[in-house]
């Protein structure tokens, strides 16, 4: 791999370091405990062009290649610590915007994508179901044609954005004798006749990204909503969920930097036994581990965007699984790592130590678990 990075992307970097820090950050505490959706937040994120990293500048994007991508999400991670406003950025983009970009006709692009890239638009996908999460295509939400119409029954729930989206990609099967190639993707309106939004969740972690269910009974909406090719679901969903896994964790990465200068400069300046503690080999150690995780995590994180670049964008199911996998893990347990340096000031909620590990706990969840992860990467074994 070349990393070697240009001075326009460092450049970037740095900026997006600095607009996080200043804008991004007040009332942390508040916002968690109020799980509150900063909108006005989501659209000055838009505005510095994170909504559009990987979208053509024809639709008002960046067009920024893969690795471009990683290294300003790692910087937005970096300097961001509202941990559900990123997730709630990522989830549009990896399975609102890409599916669109990829798959959508030009109406549909010119529609939806500016839109969604200057922050007047929310996005999402709508996949998940009550009986059907890991094993995502036993969905049972049908779309029936009707002359000039589809007709949605069913149901999704875990939607991120649901309760503050103005469009969905929702996958619903228009051949049940087919299966899984029989899946087909639509795009909904959060006004279409017969659609029900639910009220949102309370959740652990990520408090500041709304996520509920949809209800469709008899949901109309025109026919030329479908999204791509009739029965194309699955690849869509498939090319969507492999850009999901191997980005969505980029902001993870410069979180983990955080963390790793966050425990530093307690242990250095925290004195017990008349000297910092961080001279003790136990919360040295578990420091160097800290470190040990993190580069392990970015280079995991490089390598994927590496592979997209390689091959233009398409699929790259391992380096996506692996990137998924480890950096999940490694984020959840440098997460525990700097509550335990930190101490009782970590268990503290002011200090905002404890929200970090509930926020991270869900990494190895969504996107697919990290069990998924795991059969993943043993069947491209071969196992």
């Amino acid at each position: 791999m070349d990393l070697s990075w240009s001075d326009e992307q460092l450049e970037l970097r740095d900026s997006i370091v600095k607009f996080a820090q200043k804008e991004l950050n007040h009332d942390m505490v508040a916002r968690d405990a109020e799980a509150h959706f900063p909108r006005d937040l989501w659209v000055k994120c838009a505005e510095v062009g994170l909504h559009g990293l990987p979208i053509s500048e024809a639709y008002g994007g960046q067009g920024a290649d893969p690795l471009t991508i990683v290294l300003a999400l790692e910087a937005f991670g970096y300097g961001c610590r509202d941990n559900g406003l990123i997730f709630s950025l990522n989830a549009q983009m990896w399975s609102a915007e890409m599916p669109i970009q990829r798959f959508g006709n030009e109406e549909q692009k010119q529609r939806w994508l500016p839109g969604m890239c200057d922050g007047s638009i929310v996005g999402v996908q709508g996949m998940t179901e009550p009986d059907s999460g890991s094993d995502a295509f036993s969905l049972k939400t049908s779309a029936e044609k009707r002359g000039e119409t589809y007709v949605l029954n069913g149901s999704k729930t875990f939607i991120t954005n649901a309760p503050i989206a103005d469009v969905f990609v929702i996958f619903a099967t228009t051949n049940p004798s087919a299966g899984a190639l029989g899946i087909s993707a639509f795009l909904v309106e959060t006004g279409a006749p017969g659609l029900q939004i639910g009220k949102p969740f309370s959740k652990m972690g990520l408090r500041t990204s709304p996520m509920g269910e949809l209800y469709f009974d008899d949901c109309e909406i025109p026919a030329e909503n479908l999204l791509g090719k009739l029965g194309n679901g699955m690849a869509i969903f498939n090319h969507s969920i492999d850009w999901e896994r191997g980005f969505i964790l980029a902001s993870a990465v410069g979180t983990m930097q955080r963390h790793l200068e966050w425990a530093i400069e307690h242990a250095t300046t925290r004195e017990q036994f008349g000297q910092p503690i961080g001279k003790f080999q136990a919360v040295s150690h578990r420091i160097v581990d800290m470190k040990v995780r993190l580069e392990a995590a970015r280079a995991f994180l490089y390598q994927v965007g590496w592979a997209k670049l390689q091959k233009d964008g398409a699929n790259t199911p391992t380096e996506s699984a692996l990137a998924k996998l480890y950096i999940s893990e490694a984020y959840v347990q440098s997460s525990l790592d700097t509550l335990q340096i930190l101490g009782g000031y970590g268990y503290i909620v002011e200090t905002e130590a404890e929200r970090e590990i509930r926020d991270a706990l869900a990494s190895r969840i969504y996107s697919g678990t990290s069990d998924i992860q795991r059969n993943l990467i043993a069947g491209r074994l071969g196992l």
